[in-house]
């Protein structure tokens, strides 16, 4: 019984540092999309409530959004009806569990985790991986976003 207690802490703690994780590699982004995810009117687009939008396009959503953090962004990305020209740089220094973590965190952060589709789930280091071989330009990423379809 002690050993099962003691496999549920270390379990849970495992959890903990996973979403610590994802919220602490987000104070990286926090500067231009700001803690509360509403980013910079004009300048940086926001995260909340739009995320969920992306990943609603299914895997071509959820690869956009890893690249955009891997190979950052440039064009004029419209978010919640204002368009944002700002470009993002890449942060592919990141390892594929911490571009998971937090792509996660800001997917459940704000209220997105209300507005995510039914039966999503969390984005995975493997994907980040498989991604990451890809090496796009950041316009190239800009080209994926307008496949999305979004406005």
């Amino acid at each position: 019984m002690k050993k099962i207690a003691f496999l549920i802490g270390v379990l849970a703690l495992g959890a903990l540092a996973l979403a610590a994780s994802g919220e602490q590699v987000y104070a990286q982004c926090a500067g231009c999309h700001q803690a509360n995810g509403q980013g910079v009117p004009g300048a940086f687009p926001p995260l909340a409530k739009e995320l969920p939008l992306i990943v609603a396009k299914g895997d071509a959503g959820r690869q956009f959004l890893i690249q955009v953090v891997l190979f950052g962004v440039q064009g004029p990305i419209v978010a919640q009806g204002k368009t944002y020209n700002s470009a993002m740089p890449p942060y592919g220094h990141l390892s594929d569990a911490d571009v998971a973590a937090v792509l996660n965190y800001a997917l459940t952060a704000w209220g997105n985790d209300k507005l995510l589709p039914e039966g999503f789930k969390p984005l995975t280091a493997e994907e980040v991986k498989a991604l990451r071989a890809t090496k796009l330009s950041p316009q190239q990423v800009f080209e994926n976003w307008k496949k999305l379809g979004l406005k």
